[in-house]
């Protein structure tokens, strides 16, 4: 693993770890990174972007194809541990993989860039990623975010924690952003288009991500996710979350 000198970043920039045993794709990757005013740690394979994720990086830039440990098994042990659990991870995919692009969002990958990439795309997907993720380490507000409830779950944004009947949800980033979404606005209709403006902040994109996140969300805040009760498919139009007692 090659780290960065972090003398020259901006404050509270971020650290990324990058995932990829092309070591040109790796340099350019890590230089527009750098140039953005991040500090980048690489690591070459599988192993070793297991050993540098437990030194705290703010987000993994994580390509799909690794020896030894491919990137889909890394984001699985990833998700498995406390600290990686809500670890943002950005994907690198081939064009054509979109079976292992869709089984990464499964896993719980926050966002994915398709090779071949621009790199000044790859830096926006990432600013955009921490963005969302800062919110948990943002100072208190004057007039705090509301907690926002439904029956017996219960969302505190300014904290970014979730819970249901007293235990708490383990979410990834999109996850909880798509949760409390929804809890803002209950009982109204998205199309998958709306979901990946409002959620995702993108313009354009593959909607089988805002997909594979509702059915991941189901499997977490569901009783029977086979037949969801709380965020219904509206066929024809997409999804609505409804109030527990609607």
């Amino acid at each position: 693993m090659n780290a960065s000198d972090g003398d020259s970043r901006p404050p509270n920039a971020g650290r990324i770890l990058v995932v990829d045993d092309d070591p040109t794709v790796a340099e350019v990757v890590t230089g527009y990174l750098r140039r953005a005013g991040y500090t980048v740690d690489r690591a070459a394979d599988g192993h070793q972007a297991l050993a540098a994720a437990a030194h705290g990086p703010d987000l993994v830039v994580l390509d799909l194809m690794l020896p030894g440990i491919d990137g889909l098994e890394v984001c699985r042990r990833l998700r498995a541990t406390e600290h990686g659990a809500r670890l943002p991870v950005v994907m690198l995919t081939a064009k054509g993989d979109e079976s292992d692009r869709i089984l990464g969002l499964e896993l719980g990958a926050d966002d994915y860039v398709t090779k071949p990439f621009s790199p000044r795309e790859l830096v926006l997907r990432v600013r955009s990623v921490l963005r969302r993720a800062g919110a948990a380490a943002a100072p208190p507000s004057a007039a705090p975010a509301p907690v926002l409830a439904s029956g017996d779950m219960e969302l505190d944004p300014q904290a970014r924690r979730a819970h249901r009947a007293g235990v708490e949800l383990s979410l990834t980033l999109r996850e909880f952003d798509l949760l409390a979404f929804f809890l803002r606005h209950p009982g109204r209709a998205f199309g998958r288009e709306e979901l990946m403006q409002q959620v995702w902040g993108w313009e354009f994109g593959d909607l089988s991500t805002v997909t594979v996140h509702v059915r991941r969300l189901r499997e977490k805040i569901e009783d029977d996710p086979a037949a969801p009760r709380l965020i219904t498919t509206v066929w024809g139009v997409g999804y609505r979350f409804d109030p527990v007692g609607s």
